[in-house]
């Protein structure tokens, strides 16, 4: 049956910039998760969202009752006979990102993926299906709690050491962030879309999944001669990178840290800074207009050590994570081709 034919749509013309004095118990959703509570809503039962519009284009999710979205996402309903879940899970397999269009911002439409044809079983096989799928989902789910939990101690580390850069309480000595770096590299290099499935060099993006590709042409490969960190000024998306790989052509710098600066503490420290959600370009000019503390570079260094550590277990969750998404996918193609 064709998602149209079983489903129904609603829009949302909620912007983030009205939402700054609004307050209240009623959770709205962007396509990071959740952006604040609220005192009204718009959707009164459960309800899959898809966000049709930037970063994170054609994700999928589950959102409850008493519940809204922000504008950059769209409602989709099951009508009555169709198992919410299961009209989730059936999007999911469509891979909803590949019917984007828009170079700089994509997005999808209904009309388009509404087209799609899904088998949809009886009610109660729908039912069994969702049960199947929600138990490896709960697996993965876990998982990637595990990791927070693993991302906020790595953070506290850091503050236990270095007490907060913000405020510099421990007194290091600070010097400005554009002597803290050897340099900045804007240069873009592959498209995302054009990017391969495989292949031998990471393309590196700054949407939320990082590595949206690979590549095989030496040519545009960035050569990582010691660990730096990128950073996008579309997200904020700061990371770590000790490998080759290829820039995506979409707005990451890439900042190579000073000799007196380990990558690992810089990543830490600016993320520390929590720069704020701003429009385009204007994220990587708050970033030079900061202070940097610099502890000695031996303490850097232990810092370094203790994050390896958390890095390794994240390292053996993640294949765990792996593992169990193929055989998600696996049951997924059982299911819906």
């Amino acid at each position: 049956m064709r998602i149209c034919d079983i489903c129904d749509k609603a829009t949302s013309g909620i912007t983030q910039n009205t939402l700054s004095n609004n307050n209240g118990e009623y959770p709205i959703y962007g396509a990071s998760g959740l952006i604040k509570y609220v005192d009204f809503y718009q959707q009164s039962n459960p309800y899959i969202g898809v966000v049709k519009d930037g970063s994170g284009v054609g994700r999928v999710n589950v959102y409850p009752q008493k519940s809204s979205l922000i504008g950059t996402m769209q409602y989709i309903i099951p009508k009555a006979g169709y198992d919410l879940k299961f009209i989730s899970y059936a999007l999911k397999s469509l891979n909803l990102k590949t019917y984007a269009t828009g170079a700089a911002i994509p997005h999808i439409y209904f009309k388009d993926y509404g087209k799609a044809v899904i088998p949809v079983p009886r009610l109660e096989d729908q039912e069994r299906i969702v049960e199947e799928l929600d138990l490896l989902s709960g697996i993965i789910d876990k998982k990637k709690a595990q990791l927070k939990e693993l991302d906020a101690l790595a953070q506290a580390t850091f503050y236990d050491m270095f007490g907060d850069p913000i405020t510099n309480d421990k007194g290091w000595e600070q010097f400005p962030f554009m002597s803290c770096i050897e340099k900045v590299s804007y240069t873009n290099k592959v498209p995302s879309g054009e990017c391969l499935k495989e292949g031998k060099y990471p393309v590196v993006s700054q949407d939320s999944d990082f590595i949206c590709g690979y590549w095989d042409d030496k040519s545009d490969v960035f050569t990582v001669s010691k660990p730096i960190v990128i950073f996008g000024d579309h997200t904020r998306i700061l990371k770590y990178i000790d490998f080759d790989f290829v820039l995506g052509a979409d707005g990451v710098k890439i900042l190579s840290p000073a000799d007196n600066i380990n990558a690992r503490y810089f990543l830490y420290c600016l993320k520390s800074f929590n720069i704020p959600s701003l429009g385009y370009s204007r994220h990587f000019k708050l970033l030079k207009e900061l202070s940097i503390p610099v502890p000695p570079l031996s303490l850097q260094m232990n810092f370094e050590g203790m994050i390896n550590d958390i890095e390794s277990q994240k390292s053996l969750i993640n294949q765990s994570i792996t593992s169990t998404q193929t055989l998600l996918d696996a049951t997924m193609d059982k299911y819906f081709g």
